[in-house]
């Protein structure tokens, strides 16, 4: 009787391990979807920039939601000050009061014009994605200490935690795009 159902058990194991592996990339593609998709891509490719960076960001900000808040104010898929937003607004133009930011359209286009402004800034991906999180001010204020930054340009210690796990979830986000999905780069 035991030898039976030893086996019965190592078959039942077998056929959940493989129904598992049939279903993983199901599973990751709803864990990183790609919401949004038409307006990623337009504004990735005007913005010059990868359409991964932009989901990655999109899924560490707001996980999708384009009503999202956060505690201190940031507002939409993308998370961004009204403050920021404001700002941007001198930049590529618009005359919109904060709430804009719910629509993922205005989001998303204002998100990918400060990630530009930011890669253009620090010209470096990780200092840019620490910039959106922390700011420029600090990130400015950490690449010319040489606790933070011996080069200017990338830091090697990033003294906010919050951002510097930020920048390392962004990261892997994108990498994790990319693997998933391949070619959705720049548009």
């Amino acid at each position: 009787m035991w030898p039976w159902i030893l086996i019965a058990g190592i078959a039942a194991a077998v056929l959940v391990v493989f129904a598992v592996q049939r279903l993983h990339p199901d599973v990751d593609h709803m864990l990183y979807p790609r919401k949004y998709g038409s307006i990623v891509k337009k504004e990735a490719k005007e913005y010059d920039l990868p359409q991964s960076l932009v989901y990655a960001v999109i899924k560490a900000e707001s996980d999708f939601d384009p009503e999202a808040e956060s505690p201190v104010g940031a507002l939409g898929l993308m998370q961004m000050m009204p403050e920021t937003f404001d700002w941007m607004q001198t930049h590529i133009g618009g005359e919109y009061d904060a709430s804009a930011l719910l629509d993922p359209e205005i989001s998303i286009k204002y998100g990918c014009a400060l990630l530009r402004v930011l890669l253009n800034e620090y010209d470096n991906l990780a200092t840019a994605v620490c910039a959106y999180n922390a700011g420029m001010g600090n990130v400015t204020s950490w690449l010319s200490d040489p606790a933070y930054s011996e080069d200017g340009v990338t830091l090697k210690e990033i003294p906010f935690e919050e951002t510097r796990l930020y920048v390392q979830k962004v990261l892997q986000y994108k990498e994790t795009y990319e693997k998933l999905y391949g070619g959705i780069e720049n548009g």
